[in-house]
């Protein structure tokens, strides 16, 4: 955090807010310049406003949908760089306003937030930089490891190796790269689970401190979390109509995971999405009885694996685990068609339909999301699989074939998977000799992995 960065003093956030209300019903009247200026205005005063960044780009975007140009290039001269980091940041979140799809642009607001310390703003721009960057039919390298490095100064490591994964996707055969990957996410297994709480957040109320504690505590149940609760209950009831406030209660409600805290968060957000139309607060439903689902399913399979003879209590836990793949596919497909653009989503909908052994299905949205480097091993992986289970046997063996290819790691546990698979694919197309040398590798990387022994043996004449 720079030692330049001063929070905003609350009446200052009060005056900005004043500026981001005519900011909006202006851009709703369709005057979208004298909107950009009155939200710019607002940020000059509070530039952490993370709903006023995201108010400005809605009203820029509606601009450039009505066929707004972007600013001059005399005028975009005047504004490039600017006295301190909070000035040239917001110079260029300017432009960015005349120009929404201009990565440079992006990349030099989440650089003037990093020197800044304006540790609110560099997350919000980052995801739009590293979004703008995949979808821009043409990705540049440099701003994945701009976000890579920026987020590594400020340890958020998930954000770090999301980063890194797209950079190694673009440079596959740079260790250097996937040597630094190894490392941060390592670093973020290290720190997996502790509460990540902005330093802004934390410094515009030091009263607060106490209640950070708690929270950085990540405790599920007893009073810390409790007084969380209670907290964040009053501050809504407080401000029914800030749904940030209902988000941050819902959250707490959610990660006690005690089933009637998580059923009340559930009839709150079905409230407020009956109210609000919005579906953001349906999706974070979703996501709460995806968790429920998979907290049945680890208890259940704890009690299979303490009664390995029950096979009722076996016939029982498949027929869950269908059910669960069963609804959590409807939520996935539901939350994809919302957000088209979220490869995430489309993944997790294309592998339910692997697992349920929908292969028709599967095999053409598995085919999509791979192009999504950060899904592509796996995807590919289950795509493989997929032509194999359905009998599609030549083309198992060229997708394994061509991952392989193009996978640089050695002997990880992903090479081991693609090459037993490869091999099940040549053997199932009956080419022996091929498929004994990828079991062999299998082998020899690790002599206990599935069944390889038996396949070796069996290819070899000795089964």
């Amino acid at each position: 955090m720079s030692e330049d960065y001063i929070p905003t003093p609350p009446e200052d956030q009060k005056k900005a807010q004043a500026f981001f209300d005519r900011g909006r019903a202006l851009s709703q009247s369709g005057q979208y310049d004298y909107s950009i200026e009155m939200f710019m205005q607002g940020l000059n005063l509070d530039p952490e406003s993370v709903d006023g960044h995201k108010e400005l780009r809605e009203a820029s975007m509606r601009r450039k949908a009505s066929g707004g140009k972007a600013i001059g290039m005399l005028a975009s001269m005047k504004l490039k760089g600017g006295k301190d980091a909070k000035e040239a940041m917001l110079n260029a979140e300017k432009l960015l306003a005349s120009d929404p799809g201009e990565r440079s642009y992006m990349a030099t607001v989440f650089a003037n937030a990093l020197k800044g310390g304006f540790l609110e703003t560099l997350l919000w721009i980052g995801k739009a930089l590293l979004q703008a960057n995949k979808d821009s039919g043409k990705e540049d390298i440099r701003y994945y490891l701009q976000l890579k490095d920026g987020y590594r100064q400020i340890r958020r490591w998930k954000e770090a190796v999301e980063a890194a994964q797209y950079a190694v996707a673009m440079k596959p055969n740079d260790m250097d790269l996937q040597r630094e990957q190894r490392d941060l996410s390592a670093m973020q297994s290290m720190e997996e689970g502790k509460y990540d709480e902005s330093f802004s957040g934390s410094v515009r109320d030091m009263g607060k401190q106490k209640e950070l504690m708690e929270d950085d505590a990540d405790i599920r149940v007893g009073d810390a979390l409790t007084n969380q609760i209670k907290r964040a209950e009053a501050e809504w009831q407080a401000e029914p109509n800030e749904y940030g406030k209902l988000l941050r209660l819902v959250d707490l409600l959610a990660k006690s995971e005690v089933p009637e805290r998580e059923n009340r968060a559930l009839e709150l957000l079905e409230e407020a999405h009956e109210k609000t139309k919005q579906y953001r607060f349906r999706r974070n439903s979703g996501d709460i009885k995806v968790a429920q689902l998979n907290r049945m399913e680890r208890s259940l399979r704890q009690q299979v694996n303490k009664n390995p003879t029950d096979e009722k209590l076996k016939k029982d836990y498949a027929e869950f685990v269908r059910d669960k793949l069963n609804q959590e596919l409807t939520i996935f497909q539901e939350q994809s068609a919302e957000y088209p653009t979220e490869a995430a989503l489309r993944f997790q909908v294309a592998k339910r339909l692997y697992l349920l052994k929908n292969f028709d299905e599967a095999i053409p949205a598995l085919q999509d999301v791979r192009s999504d480097p950060k899904f592509r091993v796996e995807a590919t992986m289950y795509l493989g699989i997929s032509f194999l289970e359905a009998e599609f046997n030549e083309e198992a063996v060229d997708t394994f074939k061509d991952l392989i290819e193009s996978y640089s790691v050695k002997g990880d546990e992903n090479a081991i998977n693609m090459y037993y698979w490869y091999g099940r694919a040549l053997e199932a197309k009956n080419d022996v000799p091929p498929a004994l040398k990828a079991y062999s590798q299998v082998a020899q990387w690790k002599f206990n992995f599935r069944d390889v022994q038996v396949r070796i043996k069996k290819l070899r004449g000795q089964g």
